[in-house]
């Protein structure tokens, strides 16, 4: 019979051993997670109170807030509780349902910002047409099909995973569950963990990444054949702050799970980018860059006096 896992825990440890230093950390993240609440909630509020934003656009950065929301919820109240812990461990169980959760609401981010990136294509190639084009049906379609695609491809990495034993060592050097940070710790064969995983990282992510890149090779020749100076700068500005936002992921995403496991420091650095910092960053760059989200708040705030 097929040995059984022995190992009902694991431990974390992330950024730091030393009590002064994991206070500095606790204080630090406690406050970049407190403000991707508070800029991720007040950029859903704005979208939603004013009637000037319920464009296609302004409903997939809903859906991305809400999804920072989710993503950064994932990991970063475990963070924090262990930077506060002497005991820093989670159940097996645990881990693996935060790895599935972070495989999910990451792949969904990448497929929402291929979505994103196409729906900036059809309103600077088609603008006249934009509206009809990017109905509302279709904008849920590719919503939900995002969420579907990247929840059913984080279960098929799970249910693999799950068939992993752990009878050895516990310790996790890592701030959080992430499936290339179990595989050293496995006492039986990862290789289909581990395909099932890169396939995933190619087919997904990259796949997504290079649908992302065609759709900006589109915008660019289109933006070319605009003839007008002041044509041109308006359609590159409506695409910077997303084309900032697939800098920021895929900068950090693609290469952590690309990369080998080895508890580097350069490993952690990728991991928080990704999984704790974009998700403040992204309401500062569709807000800080937006004439239209600053026009809204400004309207928003006249209406309270």
């Amino acid at each position: 019979m097929r040995n059984h896992s022995v190992v009902s825990e694991f431990i974390l440890f992330g950024l730091s051993a030393d009590p002064k230093i994991e206070a500095l950390l606790f204080v630090l993240f406690l406050v970049i997670y407190l403000l991707t609440l508070m800029g991720n909630l007040m950029l859903l509020l704005v979208i939603r109170a004013d009637s000037c934003l319920h464009t296609p656009m302004y409903f997939f950065l809903g859906q991305l807030s809400f999804l920072d929301l989710c993503h950064s919820s994932v990991t970063v109240p475990k963070l924090l509780e262990n930077l506060l812990s002497e005991k820093k461990t989670i159940s097996v169980e645990g881990c693996l349902a935060q790895a599935f959760f972070v495989f999910a609401t990451g792949g969904t981010e990448s497929c929402l910002l291929t979505v994103m990136a196409y729906d900036r294509y059809v309103a600077i190639s088609s603008p006249l047409l934009y509206g009809q084009m990017m109905n509302r049906q279709l904008c849920m379609g590719l919503v939900w099909g995002s969420w579907s695609v990247a929840f059913l491809d984080a279960l098929i990495n799970i249910l693999v995973a799950l068939n992993l034993d752990f009878c050895g060592a516990q310790n996790i050097y890592h701030f959080s569950c992430e499936l290339p940070s179990l595989y050293p710790l496995s006492c039986s064969d990862v290789s289909a963990s581990f395909t099932a995983l890169l396939t995933s990282s190619l087919l997904h992510f990259f796949g997504n990444f290079l649908l992302i890149f065609f759709s900006y090779v589109c915008i660019l020749f289109t933006i070319l054949s605009i003839n007008a100076t002041t044509g041109r700068n308006k359609a590159f500005s409506t695409c910077s702050s997303h084309l900032t936002a697939v800098i920021f992921f895929y900068g950090s995403g693609l290469l952590r799970y690309l990369m080998p496991n080895s508890g580097s420091t350069q490993e952690l650095i990728f991991s928080l980018q990704y999984s704790v910092v974009t998700p403040m960053l992204n309401p500062l760059i569709y807000s800080l860059k937006n004439k239209e989200v600053k026009a809204a708040v400004t309207r928003i705030l006249r209406k309270r006096v």
